[in-house]
């Protein structure tokens, strides 16, 4: 039975291109249990393949034509082929991350084809210290990162010793707890829809707009980043791309990073931008190729809105983007990490004077610059009012397992888009803060480098708390 995509999801897929594919992806390394023998990745694999029933979300793909005025519905596809989603692949010798993380940046650039469900799925053996890797991608139509995360934890237990537990993409039985949570994950996107909806229909709840957006311009004019940005400083990150990928990714301790923030009255999210800062300042100037005004980053946040200091009038929680000051342009990493704090605190105190609406509705505007050139097929004509992604999204806190596989760590991978060819993704598990880099393999070249100077910040950090 065909269904209409919401306007959210249609705008993923009529703004994708074959330079900027619009799926959101994940790497997960496990480690195999007890006694695992040499066929354990194989039976990994046939246990993820061989599902009875696959859930609709799974299954569904959008389809136009004609019949339907041009407009995206989602249709179950008939002639479903499991091996199609579900692959099982091997890494050349050595078998090092180096290895592991180019795959997995050649598989993120393929697009899906939309003539099946929008996901796929890869389980990797060959690592050389014996730990499975597992990528997955999922179209950002169908779910986004957050969502696409709590999905994956759905399947996964606490108890190493729990076996028969479903792949993701299963259909589980509705009285099942796990199934319930993949039920919420499905109403997190209508949830998100209806919200766009409500917030580009102008409701009465939206009535005060102007006055927020009057208020958060005059913020911008003075260069004051907030919930909107009107100047970013062009670098050699902002420019057109290629639809190839290049993706690094590395961990560190979540304790380190917590220390920082206690010791400078800093955040969480302050000092993981304070890292990506110091790592762009060194990559850049590596380049010769620093701009003299501070970068811009695009921060999505949470906002509590009661009994905090950012509440909202109108109560509940709300979502929104915080046009963040990078502070690029100063060489002490404690200047940088308090610019960052204020530029931080500015911005939601900003948000937290509207209502979930109204910062749905700002966002919007904000990121439109960087949405519609490619929505329009303008890319190069418009360039993004800020410099970089860099997002950060909570993850489990105790380990988890599979089958009796511990997942050891996971790291996000994003979508960089025309203008903006880097994009920094976070995952915290298990005491641990995964960084996920995903860029344009040409226009970032030796994008492993930032993980070296993401480290040498953290230590920097730690020298000016006294750590």
């Amino acid at each position: 039975m065909a269904k209409p995509l919401d306007p959210t999801a249609a705008a993923f897929l009529l703004s994708e291109t074959r330079n900027v594919p619009m799926h959101v992806g994940g790497l997960q390394l496990f480690e195999k249990p007890e006694g695992a023998g040499p066929g354990y990745v194989r039976e990994m694999y046939e246990q993820m393949r061989d599902v009875d029933r696959v859930s609709r979300l799974f299954l569904q793909h959008p389809y136009r034509s004609p019949r339907t005025a041009g407009q995206y519905m989602w249709v179950e596809d008939e002639q479903f082929d499991m091996e199609h989603h579900v692959r099982h692949s091997a890494l050349p010798q050595p078998g090092r991350i180096r290895e592991l993380l180019d795959l997995v940046g050649r598989l993120h650039s393929a697009r899906l084809d939309y003539d099946r469900p929008l996901w796929q799925a890869h389980v990797i053996e060959g690592l050389a210290d014996g730990r499975v890797g597992l990528y997955t991608k999922i179209h950002h139509a169908m779910l986004d990162g957050v969502s696409a995360m709590r999905l994956l934890q759905s399947v996964l237990s606490t108890d190493p010793g729990q076996r028969e537990m479903p792949a993701p993409w299963a259909q589980l039985p509705e009285h099942s707890r796990i199934g319930h949570r993949q039920e919420e994950v499905r109403d997190l996107a209508e949830v998100s829809a209806a919200t766009v909806r409500k917030a580009l229909g102008l409701t009465a709840e939206a009535a005060g707009l102007p006055g927020a957006f009057v208020k958060t311009v005059q913020r911008s004019l003075r260069n004051e980043t907030s919930a909107l940005s009107l100047f970013a400083p062009r670098t050699i990150l902002n420019q057109p791309i290629t639809g190839s990928r290049r993706f690094a990714a590395d961990h560190w301790e979540l304790s380190r990073i917590r220390a920082v923030g206690r010791s400078t009255g800093a955040t969480l999210n302050d000092v993981v931008i304070a890292m990506c800062s110091g790592a762009l300042r060194r990559y850049l100037l590596d380049a010769n190729a620093l701009p003299d005004a501070p970068m811009v980053a695009m921060v999505p946040v949470s906002l509590r809105a009661r009994r905090t200091q950012y509440s909202s009038a109108s109560g509940g929680n709300a979502i929104g983007s915080i046009m963040t000051n990078m502070a690029t342009d100063l060489p002490d990493p404690e200047a940088r990490l308090r610019a960052i704090h204020r530029s931080m605190l500015a911005g939601k105190q900003a948000l937290a004077t509207m209502t979930p609406v109204q910062i749905v509705a700002m966002s919007a505007i904000g990121q439109a610059p960087a949405v519609l050139p490619s929505l329009l097929r303008m890319g190069g004509v418009l360039r993004p009012p800020y410099n970089v992604v860099i997002s950060n999204v909570p993850g489990p806190r105790k380990a988890h397992y599979w089958n009796g596989a511990e997942m050891l760590s996971m790291y996000p991978l994003s979508i960089p888009i025309d203008g903006m060819a880097l994009n920094i993704t976070c995952a915290s598990y298990n005491g641990l803060m995964c960084f996920g880099l995903t860029g344009c393999r040409r226009t970032v070249p030796h994008l492993q480098r930032l993980l070296t100077y993401l480290d040498e910040e953290l230590a920097a950090l730690e020298k000016v708390a006294g750590i």
